[in-house]
């Protein structure tokens, strides 16, 4: 029985072998030292002012996730709509259902104020 995991172990070798190989390549190929176009500032061409450390708004945080419960919901659409005929008057109207749902929370998200970007 320890014969047929004898295949796992070859991948595996060849796996931290190769692993291992690389790493060693890029460390013997590597100069090492630090040049000063490793720390100029990234892409932007101007030097950092203040913490790079501060917090984003969480406005931000919110579109994002207002974002996926909305794209989550049009997804559920397809499979719906595809089985519309065989789930009759009730898988409608549990739809309808859902769609009233999200509707109030859309409009109690725009009520608020969630949407205006300031």
């Amino acid at each position: 029985m320890l014969h047929t995991y004898f295949i796992i172990l070859v991948f595996l070798l060849i796996a931290i072998g190769f692993a291992g190989t690389a790493i060693s390549l890029g460390f013997l190929c590597s100069k090492g030292k630090n040049r000063r176009a490793k720390t100029l500032p990234y892409e932007c061409g101007f030097d950092s002012v203040g913490d790079c450390r501060k917090p984003f708004a969480n406005r931000y945080y919110l579109i994002a996730i207002l974002f996926l419960l909305f794209d989550v919901e049009t997804m559920l659409f397809l499979p719906w709509a595809v089985s519309l005929r065989h789930i009759g008057w009730l898988g409608f109207s549990a739809m309808l259902l859902f769609i009233s749902f999200l509707l109030i929370g859309f409009i109690y998200e725009w009520r608020v104020g969630a949407f205006r970007w300031e």
